[in-house]
């Protein structure tokens, strides 16, 4: 090989290394400027779940021993758009911050609480960067913090039912899944009432649907900020979950219906 020949090998291996370190350099910066909700979004497929019209499934749901909920739940993937049909045939629909239900479901007090919380609780890793969320770091001092990143969600003033509920989020720093979510409940209190009783729900037994990640198994706990998760107090059940399209009847209530 002439010495021509020779430094340009040489050249063109430096150059093919640095190019690889600025390659290496560049892809490790990009994955640190991803913020936590970027990461738990792509975890959870927020993409193609979008990209779907409506989600089903059925759920069970118990606190206390006792059933709470037990009905088949139909969501548009944008969240616009509601059903909850009780097994007993009575349905709540939500449209947008409107809801209609019929006289026969099984608490009528309870009824705007229900038509928005459980349907908030599944679709949560899609909704972490709706407007009016604002995100903050969060001192986890739990004994088992080193298994995952934490933040904190409060909500600008009118954003939904209850601006002034926050949560505490986990994910699980190997899959960026959702783990657990700390929170407190503002419906018919005020926050410093609310924040005396901390709750948390823990996302489990994670199955695939076309791709995407869903929880099957909900768990409802007491929370502290320095213990995590205290003592359960509920569980819930997803099955028959799958995608599917809808018409214009699915969200339609019917004449009889009340409206709050």
């Amino acid at each position: 090989m002439n010495p021509f020949t020779k430094t340009a090998v040489v050249l063109f291996l430096a150059t093919l290394s640095l190019a690889s370190c600025k390659s290496s350099k560049e892809e490790e910066k990009n994955k640190e400027e991803e913020t936590f909700v970027q990461k738990t979004e792509k975890a959870h497929q927020k993409e193609a779940f979008s990209a779907k019209e409506a989600i089903q499934f059925d759920i069970q749901l118990l606190f206390g021993g006792q059933e709470r909920l037990n009905a088949t739940v139909t969501l548009l993937t944008n969240s616009s758009k509601g059903l909850i049909e009780f097994k007993n045939g009575s349905k709540i629909i939500t449209d947008h911050d409107k809801v209609f239900y019929s006289s026969d479901v099984p608490s009528e007090k309870s009824v705007r609480f229900d038509a928005y919380t459980w349907s908030y609780f599944f679709l949560f890793p899609y909704k972490m960067s709706d407007g009016g969320t604002k995100w903050e770091n969060y001192e986890n001092k739990e004994s088992d913090h080193e298994k995952f990143d934490s933040q904190r969600l409060t909500f600008e003033a009118g954003t939904g039912d209850a601006p002034d509920d926050w949560y505490v989020v986990y994910s699980n720093k190997e899959t960026n899944l959702i783990e657990k979510a700390a929170y407190i409940v503002t419906a018919n209190k005020n926050k410093e009432e609310a924040e005396k009783n901390p709750h948390a729900i823990k996302y489990t037994d994670y199955t695939t649907i076309d791709g995407i990640p869903v929880a099957t198994k909900w768990s409802f706990w007491e929370w502290a900020a320095d213990k995590g998760l205290t003592e359960e107090i509920g569980n819930a059940t997803l099955s028959n979950i799958k995608f599917i399209k809808v018409d214009a009847n699915t969200f339609t209530p019917a004449a009889d219906f009340k409206t709050i």
